[in-house]
């Protein structure tokens, strides 16, 4: 094969040795724009299984770059005067220029021509198309061939907010990647520094755009700039300079990083790689290491696969996956420094762990492999700080208290319809479904949401706290659980709204009943989709109402004996309704603003927060995205309900998203509502619980951990596994857990096969 490699950076030279090692018969030509010994980075960061990866590939360049590799094992974060540091993250660094020297070498031994000083411009890419049999475009974040071809690859190119500068330094880190976090007269400024030589390391410093538009970074010029950051970071430099090596830009070097997705990689004969096809934030040093592979992918699949034409679909269709997996990290880690100013008043600790596992791919247990140490020492800060001075046990199981209510344990059953209530009257099922929960541990259990009214109802399935006889039933279950369990026990009382007289919910869900609708009622007169009837657009009578029948469901609940309340305002049910823009038409004091149109959820809020007593918690759940863009209910918004929230006496906010419009269209993934839940905790504050796609006890751990809620619900495990906490306590070695008595030898066996690495199956 004829091949052009457009680019001389660490992608384009190492896809053309990945190409004459397979083959050196193959013609391959690398042309770059710069010198050959131009660079614009510092040091590139390549971890461990990177390494091995280029070891496989060419043992011979391998080893030369692992000769001038400057290694560590430690994260240091610098926050509040306090150094904390973590070890076992296993990186290494080596400087940009260093790496293309070797990289160079290694090709010219192999026969690759090498064109430097030679421009890319939109015609010379049209010719070397016709020219050569593949034009490889390693031409980096500003591709030209990317631009040319744009109708074909179709980028989406997301510039992020922070504003950050590329420096160097003598100063040395070799003892670990070192964060620095310092507050200044006009915010906050952060550094990324790490070791890539004997005496030299790079020096990233970061900060918002008001702090940068503060301090007037953008009038500057590079040397004005680079003086006010070692005054900023001045105790951490010891007298050493900053420098640039990005002479050749005139005025500020500070830029914003721009994330690169394309929604295609190749067009005819020309394919597009590393930062030309993807980019990955440099928190997560993922560039060169998703460039590196991805030429020993293609050059792997060129000789392996039948044709060109289904090697570059091949290459396309596995590497895409590996790309997006690694920009899902960077983006939570991009979004993480741009929102740090929310964490920088957390303990130092917590702060250490939030910075850790900030892009999802260090979990608890997996910081348990890496330095368990250090984890133990967190964890027992952890359980200091909710009153249980002295424990090492994991986060999930401290205790929490609301007003005068006391868990056992940060977990959470969720709120899960069963539908099998009969004129509103929960059945046995509902008490064996109950009392089961709340026998398998979890610290608080909650009930499917309990209408406050037969119309309020969603489905004929659904429970009610509107009659006598559901007094009755609820009070056998409240009593059962406090007599044989730790639990506590959480009513969820609710108006279905639009979403009412609907199927059961193993029928079809949200569609109207087949006969015997009743009417229903919502903020305005919008049905939930075209099948479903229209509801009443509530008037004063039908408001004053409704709102009373909360306050008598409320007072049943305590005088059942329920420990805590929470009112239902998500999910497009009726209170939902209010709130939303996409639901909530009215041209009265009820619609229009988000004051407005918290107006009467808040009527009824307090109203319930009156007659509720005062040493018992209560919460709300909201929607804190409608998934809609700007039409709908944002988490800005969110964080705005939150606040009234806060001012109501309300005292948790159970954080959920959706369910609001059929055109939502919601990103999944896991603890994909997490985030919604973190930045109403930290910005409003109030204490949130979090819930969406949680499921596995490591998710819990680092959630709590990193203070991104205060309690967690796990909802769907709870319907496969009962005993879920328990069977999890057993796999984390955690002894201490409750267990009823009657199942104690149940436990011991359990724990004696969970210490040999078995289990039940």
């Amino acid at each position: 094969m004829r091949i052009a490699c457009l680019g001389g950076g660490p992608a384009g030279l190492y896809f053309a040795i990945s190409m004459k090692l397979h083959d050196p018969s193959h013609e391959v030509v690398v042309i770059e724009r710069n010198r050959a010994d131009d660079t614009f980075g510092w040091g590139v960061v390549l971890s461990d299984e990177t390494l091995d990866n280029l070891a496989a590939n060419d043992p011979a360049s391998a080893e030369r770059i692992r000769e001038h590799f400057a290694y560590w094992d430690d994260i240091a974060v610098v926050h509040k005067g306090a150094k904390t540091v973590s070890t076992g993250h296993g990186f290494c660094g080596i400087g940009r220029r260093q790496l293309l020297i070797l990289l160079q070498e290694r090709a010219r031994e192999l026969g690759v021509e090498m064109r430097f000083e030679t421009d890319i411009t939109e015609a010379s890419i049209e010719q070397y198309r016709r020219e050569y049999d593949l034009v490889l475009a390693a031409d980096g974040l500003n591709s030209r061939t990317r631009q040319t071809y744009a109708d074909h690859f179709k980028p989406d190119i997301d510039v992020r907010a922070c504003k950050f500068v590329w420096l160097g330094t003598h100063q040395t880190f070799n003892d670990a990647f070192t964060f620095i976090f310092e507050k200044t007269e006009h915010g906050w400024v952060w550094a990324h520094a790490y070791q890539f030589d004997r005496d030299t390391a790079t020096f990233i410093v970061e900060c918002s755009e008001a702090t940068w538009q503060a301090f007037g970074f953008g009038e500057m010029n590079q040397q004005e700039s680079i003086a006010v950051c070692e005054r900023i970071f001045a105790k951490h430099l010891d007298g050493h300079a900053l420098m640039t090596n990005a002479n050749h830009i005139r005025g500020s070097a500070w830029i914003n990083f721009p994330r690169v997705l394309c929604e295609r990689w190749s067009y005819e004969n020309v394919v597009l790689m590393g930062d030309a096809a993807a980019t990955a934030h440099f928190s997560i040093g993922s560039g060169s290491k998703l460039a590196l592979e991805s030429a020993i992918a293609l050059a792997n699949y060129l000789h392996s696969e039948s044709s060109m034409a289904a090697a570059v679909a091949r290459y396309e269709e596995d590497r895409r996956f590996e790309v997006l997996r690694l920009q899902s990290a960077a983006r939570n880690s991009t979004e993480w420094f741009e929102q740090v100013e929310r964490y920088l008043d957390l303990d130092p600790v917590q702060f250490n762990y939030s910075l850790l596992t900030r892009s999802q791919r260090i979990s608890h247990e997996n910081l348990r492999v890496r330095d368990p140490q250090w984890l133990e020492s967190a964890e027992r800060w952890f359980q200091t700080q909710a009153g249980n001075a002295g424990s090492a046990r994991a986060p999930m199981f401290a205790p929490y208290q609301l007003r005068d209510m006391t868990l056992v344990n940060r977990v959470v059953v969720s709120p899960m319809a069963q539908y099998k209530a009969v004129d509103g009257c929960p059945t046995d099922w509902h008490f064996s479904h109950y009392a089961e929960r709340a026998k398998g541990g979890a610290g608080l259990v909650y009930t499917e949401m309990t209408c406050v009214s037969p119309r309020g109802r969603i489905t004929p399935g659904c429970p009610g706290l509107y009659a006598p006889e559901h007094e009755v039933a609820w009070k056998r279950l409240c009593d059962f659980v406090h007599t044989e369990t730790q639990a506590k026990l959480c009513a969820q009382i609710g108006h279905s709204g639009a979403k009412g007289s609907t199927q059961l919910g193993w029928q079809e869900m949200d569609a109207p009943l087949t006969d015997g609708n009743w009417p229903i009622l919502a903020a305005s007169a919008q049905p939930w989709s075209a099948r479903n009837q229209v509801p009443k657009a509530m008037d004063r009578d039908d408001m004053d109402r409704v709102r009373d029948e909360f306050v008598s469901a409320a007072q049943m609940a305590d005088r059942a004996g329920f420990d805590m309340i929470e009112i239902h305002a998500a999910h497009g049910y009726l209170l939902s309704s209010f709130i939303t823009p996409l639901t909530n038409h009215r041209d009265d004091e009820y619609g229009g603003s988000l004051d407005n149109r918290l107006r009467y959820p808040l009527e009824v809020i307090n109203a319930v927060r009156r007659v509720w007593p005062a040493h018992k918690p209560l919460s709300v759940r909201i929607s804190a995205n409608d998934w809609c863009g700007d039409e709908g209910i944002t988490p800005d918004d969110a964080v705005e309900i939150a606040k009234r929230l806060r001012d109501a006496e309300v005292d948790i906010v159970d954080v959920s998203a959706g369910q609001t419009s059929t055109q939502a269209k919601p990103v999944y993934g896991r603890m994909f509502q997490t985030p919604f839940s973190d930045r109403i905790r930290n910005e409003t504050p109030i204490a949130t619980m979090s819930v969406g796609n949680i499921y596995q006890a490591d998710h819990v751990n680092s959630i709590l951990m990193a203070g991104r809620a205060d309690l967690v619900c796990i909802a769907r495990p709870h319907l496969a596994d009962p005993y879920w906490l328990l069977h999890v306590a057993a796999g984390l070695g955690d002894s201490e857990v409750e267990w009823p008595a009657p199942y104690r030898a149940g436990a011991d066996q359990l724990q004696r096969l969970a210490e040999r690495g078995e289990g039940w199956v």
